[in-house]
Protein backbone atom coordinates (compact mmCIF):
# COMPACT_ATOMS: atom_id res chain seq x y z
CA UNK A 1 0.00 0.00 0.00
CA UNK A 2 1.27 3.48 -1.44
CA UNK A 3 0.50 6.50 0.47
CA UNK A 4 -0.86 7.46 -2.41
CA UNK A 5 -4.07 5.54 -2.04
CA UNK A 6 -6.40 7.46 0.25
CA UNK A 7 -9.19 5.52 -0.84
CA UNK A 8 -7.48 2.60 1.26
CA UNK A 9 -8.26 2.19 5.04
CA UNK A 10 -6.47 0.90 7.82
CA UNK A 11 -8.44 -0.77 10.49
CA UNK A 12 -6.53 -1.73 13.72
CA UNK A 13 -7.84 -4.12 15.34
CA UNK A 14 -6.69 -5.20 19.17
CA UNK A 15 -8.08 -8.01 21.53
CA UNK A 16 -9.32 -5.76 24.01
CA UNK A 17 -9.11 -5.46 28.08
CA UNK A 18 -11.05 -4.30 30.95
CA UNK A 19 -7.70 -2.11 31.53
CA UNK A 20 -8.35 1.24 29.75
CA UNK A 21 -4.48 1.85 29.56
CA UNK A 22 -4.03 -1.35 27.53
CA UNK A 23 -6.52 -0.12 24.84
CA UNK A 24 -5.03 3.30 24.83
CA UNK A 25 -2.19 1.63 23.34
CA UNK A 26 -3.90 0.99 20.00
CA UNK A 27 -5.09 4.19 20.04
CA UNK A 28 -1.83 5.69 20.25
CA UNK A 29 -0.44 3.76 17.74
CA UNK A 30 -3.19 4.96 15.41
CA UNK A 31 -2.09 8.48 15.93
CA UNK A 32 1.43 7.17 15.23
CA UNK A 33 0.12 5.60 11.85
CA UNK A 34 -1.33 8.75 10.98
CA UNK A 35 1.01 10.71 11.86
CA UNK A 36 3.26 8.47 9.37
CA UNK A 37 0.27 8.66 6.79
CA UNK A 38 -0.93 12.26 6.70
CA UNK A 39 -4.64 11.93 4.83
CA UNK A 40 -4.75 7.58 5.54
CA UNK A 41 -8.02 6.57 6.67
CA UNK A 42 -7.14 5.01 9.98
CA UNK A 43 -9.26 3.72 12.63
CA UNK A 44 -9.13 1.27 15.78
CA UNK A 45 -11.51 -1.55 16.72
CA UNK A 46 -11.17 -4.41 19.80
CA UNK A 47 -12.44 -7.72 19.25
CA UNK A 48 -14.24 -7.76 22.87
CA UNK A 49 -14.32 -6.14 26.02
CA UNK A 50 -13.54 -2.45 24.34
CA UNK A 51 -15.38 -0.08 22.06
CA UNK A 52 -15.08 0.70 18.99
CA UNK A 53 -15.99 -2.81 17.91
CA UNK A 54 -14.42 -4.40 14.98
CA UNK A 55 -18.19 -3.56 13.17
CA UNK A 56 -18.26 -0.12 14.22
CA UNK A 57 -14.65 0.46 13.09
CA UNK A 58 -15.36 -0.76 9.33
CA UNK A 59 -18.61 1.19 9.62
CA UNK A 60 -15.97 4.49 10.69
CA UNK A 61 -13.90 3.28 7.29
CA UNK A 62 -16.85 3.03 4.95
CA UNK A 63 -18.01 6.05 6.17
CA UNK A 64 -14.67 7.57 5.63
CA UNK A 65 -15.19 6.94 2.32
CA UNK A 66 -13.09 3.56 1.81
CA UNK A 67 -12.83 1.50 -1.04
CA UNK A 68 -10.90 -0.78 0.36
CA UNK A 69 -9.90 -1.79 4.34
CA UNK A 70 -6.81 -3.66 5.37
CA UNK A 71 -7.78 -5.05 8.76
CA UNK A 72 -4.85 -5.52 10.53
CA UNK A 73 -4.68 -7.71 13.76
CA UNK A 74 -2.09 -6.65 16.50
CA UNK A 75 -1.75 -9.81 17.53
CA UNK A 76 1.56 -11.22 18.52
CA UNK A 77 0.38 -15.19 17.66
CA UNK A 78 -2.02 -16.75 15.22
CA UNK A 79 -4.99 -17.90 17.58
CA UNK A 80 -8.28 -18.31 16.89
CA UNK A 81 -9.20 -14.90 16.86
CA UNK A 82 -6.50 -13.85 14.10
CA UNK A 83 -7.24 -17.75 12.05
CA UNK A 84 -11.39 -17.73 12.28
CA UNK A 85 -12.72 -14.49 14.06
CA UNK A 86 -11.54 -11.96 11.32
CA UNK A 87 -12.16 -14.35 8.03
CA UNK A 88 -15.84 -14.10 9.60
CA UNK A 89 -15.97 -10.65 9.75
CA UNK A 90 -14.56 -9.63 6.64
CA UNK A 91 -17.29 -12.00 4.87
CA UNK A 92 -19.96 -10.23 6.91
CA UNK A 93 -18.63 -6.95 6.03
CA UNK A 94 -18.21 -7.77 2.26
CA UNK A 95 -21.67 -8.67 2.18
CA UNK A 96 -22.88 -5.91 3.90
CA UNK A 97 -20.58 -3.21 2.01
CA UNK A 98 -20.26 -5.29 -1.73
CA UNK A 99 -18.87 -2.33 -3.18
CA UNK A 100 -16.06 -2.14 -0.45
CA UNK A 101 -13.19 -5.01 -0.50
CA UNK A 102 -12.10 -6.01 3.13
CA UNK A 103 -8.55 -7.86 3.39
CA UNK A 104 -7.37 -9.27 6.59
CA UNK A 105 -3.32 -8.33 7.23
CA UNK A 106 -0.98 -10.80 8.24
CA UNK A 107 -0.75 -10.34 12.06
CA UNK A 108 2.44 -9.13 14.34
CA UNK A 109 3.99 -12.94 15.01
CA UNK A 110 7.76 -13.65 14.14
CA UNK A 111 8.15 -11.00 11.99
CA UNK A 112 11.85 -10.08 11.91
CA UNK A 113 12.01 -7.07 13.14
CA UNK A 114 10.56 -8.56 16.51
CA UNK A 115 14.12 -9.83 17.14
CA UNK A 116 15.47 -5.97 17.36
CA UNK A 117 12.18 -4.91 19.47
CA UNK A 118 12.91 -7.70 21.91
CA UNK A 119 16.49 -6.58 22.29
CA UNK A 120 15.15 -2.94 23.01
CA UNK A 121 12.98 -3.90 25.67
CA UNK A 122 15.90 -6.39 27.39
CA UNK A 123 18.04 -2.90 26.95
CA UNK A 124 15.09 -1.05 28.42
CA UNK A 125 15.32 -3.66 31.68
CA UNK A 126 18.97 -3.46 32.23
Amino acid sequence: MTSDSNRDAILLIAHGSRRQQANDDLFRLKEMVQESRPGQIVECSFLELAEPTIPQGAEACVAAGAERVLMFPYFLSAGTHVANDLTEFREEFEQKWPDVEFKVCSHLGLHPLMVQIVFDRLAAAE
